[in-house]
């Protein structure tokens, strides 16, 4: 379990590939601080430690993880978001998040608004989610508000200083992004289509 609020950038240091999954090797400022079968969400994927050595730490990513979400176009040097598992008795500061990634969406607008940012991301709504105006959502792991939805898009907005410790300040139009949706609207999406 997550909140959404990430700790810290790492950087994608190797992948290597082994039949259809692929093991990942991260470096990152807290790997001291890691244990072997720990969870720690990558760009909101939660993926499970499974060895460390000196300041990385290896995970892999099986098919169904890669097939759903955008860990198979990560590429040596790349950053991605880290938040290690929600500890019991902290302060939920963002959002109930699994680390269980719904789809993918691509950004389609990047626009600065005097101070802030607004992203504005289309995904396929034909898989049954959705997103609600001041509703919550995980984009790569972090958890925003919702300030636009439409059927199949919608906007949020960024402030300074998540622009400048998450990942966004590198994207862009054209970028793919994870995406996991409200669980509890995800609950009640499914009461609704089983009662009708």
């Amino acid at each position: 379990m997550f909140t959404g609020i990430i700790e810290t950038i790492g950087t994608v240091k190797s992948l290597h590939t082994d039949g259809a999954s692929l093991h990942i090797d991260v470096l990152a400022e807290f790997t001291q601080e890691l244990k072997i079968d720990q969870s720690v969400a990558h760009n909101g994927v939660c993926l499970t430690v499974v060895s460390i050595a000196d300041k990385s730490y290896s995970v892999t990513a099986i098919k169904e993880t890669l097939d759903k979400s955008s860990l198979s176009s990560l590429s040596e040097g790349d950053f991605v978001n880290l938040e290690r598992g929600m500890r019991l008795g902290d302060r939920l500061d963002g959002h109930i998040v699994q680390g269980h990634v719904d789809q993918t969406a691509n950004c389609t607008a990047v626009h600065e608004e005097n101070g802030s940012w607004r992203f504005t991301f289309s995904y396929d709504a034909t898989l049954g989610n959705i997103t609600i105006e001041k509703g919550s959502i995980t984009i790569n792991g972090v958890s925003l508000t919702v300030v636009d939805s439409g059927r199949d898009f919608f906007s949020v907005a960024i402030i300074p200083y998540t622009y400048k410790h998450t990942t966004f300040s590198a994207l862009k139009v054209g970028d793919v992004v994870n995406l996991e949706f409200d669980v509890i609207g995800k609950y009640v999406a499914r009461l609704t289509q089983l009662s009708s």
